[in-house]
């Protein structure tokens, strides 16, 4: 596979970015027409906010705040200032968090996931995600018609049916979990049921280690994965050059320290921060929680925007220590008061009975009146002793974690 979605993908960097960030002013525009951005956003002037600096400047909306903002506010917490009516599905995911679905073509932005997968238009498509209320399987039934395909939408579960519905339509390509894709073809196997017409995947919503996916292929099944939420729908795939993920068209990915809305350094390991280009139900700089590093350099597909390593854990480490929680904004803030700091993480672990907690923080200036000053700041921020440990710049695991709770 060589072929691309379309120019956009293979446009140079630069002319993206310059796309991307002419529109963004008026995105902003339509967002403050919504009563919280408003609120979020006063005194902003949009025409400003025309390049990653500035953007960075704006606050981060985490999406673990919007189960309460929803509850207060029903149904989308004041972010969306169309009416629900305007929208074409209304859906809801645990938490509760509620979701619209767009009305324009492909709305969820993933029929270049698809196309990068190997699917084609006319191919046929079994979709065993979930139709049931949550976005997940209108996210990729849509996103296969939208390239030009039919669509079996037959959701998780059921296997014998599905035996049938495979036998009758032979569909090429699967869309579902990986794990319910390896359900699918150990019962096949088992039952003497032929699944064989299944060629091409598109996995996403679990992990999909190494091990998995090198059964998947020795079964005859060329899976590629996708990184997304029922928020942004698809937000970074995997191509046929296997080197992590390509971010999609028509979203500005930010990398930022857990805790933060300050950009990690290029290759450092940090929280997800999109923002989406849809003036009808924009979202701006919304905070995924989870993390990953950007990879240097475009694909060896030819695809030239920002590349991820895909999916590397949560960033909302919060624990509890001694009954009160300790958050990675906390740890953050320490890092902000002490400029001779690089990376810094709380180890949380027990000493006989007792929660206690040791900082360790990077620098090249180690004294014992830094030690003594970052061990007061640690209980003015977080109203906990704690220890601190200070050592030498690189020593720290670049994994994104500054909070490692080792009870």
């Amino acid at each position: 596979m060589t072929a691309h979605y379309d120019a956009l993908e293979t446009r140079e960097q630069a002319a993206r970015e310059a796309e991307l960030f002419s529109h963004l002013p008026g995105v902003l525009r339509s967002a403050m027409t919504a009563p919280a951005y408003a609120d979020r956003l006063k005194g902003l002037d949009p025409a400003t906010v025309t390049t990653r600096a500035a953007l960075a400047s704006l606050p981060v909306l985490r999406k673990s705040e919007l189960p309460a903002l929803h509850k207060a506010s029903a149904p989308f917490g004041g972010f969306v200032a169309a009416a629900p009516g305007s929208f074409a599905r209304l859906f809801t995911s645990p938490g509760p968090i509620f979701e619209p679905e767009g009305r324009q073509a492909d709305p969820w932005r993933g029929a270049r996931a698809l196309f990068a997968a190997g699917f084609r238009p006319d191919d046929i498509v079994l979709n065993t995600f979930s139709y049931h209320l949550t976005p997940g399987g209108f996210i990729f039934d849509s996103s296969a018609r939208a390239l030009g395909c039919a669509v079996i939408p037959a959701g998780p579960g059921n296997t014998e049916q599905q035996f049938e519905l495979i036998e009758a339509y032979r569909p090429v390509g699967y869309s579902g979990t990986p794990d319910f894709l390896k359900i699918l073809v150990d019962a096949a196997a088992t039952a003497g049921r032929d699944v064989s017409s299944i060629k091409r995947a598109l996995v996403s919503g679990a992990a999909f280690p190494p091990s998995l996916q090198a059964e998947i292929k020795a079964r005859g099944i060329d899976a590629y994965q996708a990184f997304g939420t029922a928020d942004l729908g698809l937000v970074a795939f995997e191509t046929e050059a296997r080197e992590g993920m390509v971010v999609n068209e028509g979203l500005i990915m930010e990398i930022v320290k857990p805790g933060t809305g300050d950009p990690v350094a290029e290759g450092d390991v940090g929280e997800i921060v999109v923002t989406s280009l849809d003036p009808h139900h924009p979202w701006i700089r919304l905070a995924l929680g989870d993390l990953t590093a950007a990879l240097p350099g475009p694909s060896k597909c030819g695809r030239t925007n920002m590349r991820i390593k895909g999916w590397m854990g949560r960033a909302d480490q919060t624990s509890k220590v001694k009954g009160m929680f300790v958050r990675p904004e906390q740890v953050a803030e320490i890092g902000k008061r002490h400029s001779a700091l690089g990376r810094l993480r709380l180890v949380i672990t027990r000493q006989g009975e007792t929660d206690a907690m040791t900082l360790k923080a990077e620098t090249a200036a180690a004294n014992e009146a830094l030690r003594e000053e970052i061990a007061s700041t640690l209980r003015m921020v977080t109203k906990l002793g704690g220890a601190v440990e200070l050592v030498g710049p690189g020593t720290l695991p670049n994994d994104g974690k500054v909070i490692a709770d080792e009870r």
